[in-house]
């Protein structure tokens, strides 16, 4: 494990990538790693509606969700800097990519297909995937997606090393 720096870093860092890819995991040892605050933007969201991202999106739509979870995330990096961990289809909305590529450090925590599935496959609460098989529907969204993900300036790969290793590798690649 990498040393601690003796102060946080100086902008927020954003953590985008697909489902699964552990952003939430990682984002905690990395905000622990660099003495900075963590938050999850789905959390936040599920925490400020009083129901799960599931219901949100069975009550009121995908459209009604973005629309909140970008002024969440507005919100959030308009706070102290921070580690944050955004939701995998909160960077398609173009308000929230610019936002996040303008104002943070974007690093997209990627995974293959297959490590995805096996994660998310013990999670029943992805919209995005209920009635669908979910390798398929993890590609489709990958295919779509990854263009934009590509966008951020740092990217890291995720598989079976310790969470411990990605951190290391992030602090490592970290502008200074």
């Amino acid at each position: 494990m990498l040393q601690s720096p003796s102060s946080p870093y100086p902008r927020t860092i954003t953590l985008i990538g697909m489902m699964g890819v552990g952003k939430s995991t990682i984002g905690r040892r990395l905000a622990s790693q660099l003495n900075m605050p963590f938050s999850d933007s789905d959390l936040e969201i599920e925490e400020a509606a009083g129901q799960s991202i599931t219901e949100i999106f069975a009550r009121y739509g995908e459209n009604y969700f973005r629309n909140g979870e970008r002024r969440v995330i507005s919100r959030l990096i308009a706070g102290k800097p921070k580690v944050l961990a955004v939701g995998g289809g909160a960077f398609m909305d173009e308000e929230t990519r610019k936002l996040v590529l303008e104002k943070t450090l974007a690093i997209w925590v990627k995974a293959d297909i297959d490590t995805l599935a096996e994660r998310v496959t013990k999670q029943a609460d992805r919209p995005l995937l209920i009635g669908h098989d979910v390798r398929t529907r993890l590609q489709e969204l990958a295919d779509i997606r990854d263009s934009f993900y590509a966008m951020a300036p740092l990217h890291v790969w995720t598989g079976a090393q310790p969470h411990e290793e990605i951190v290391d590798a992030i602090i490592m690649a970290l502008p200074r």
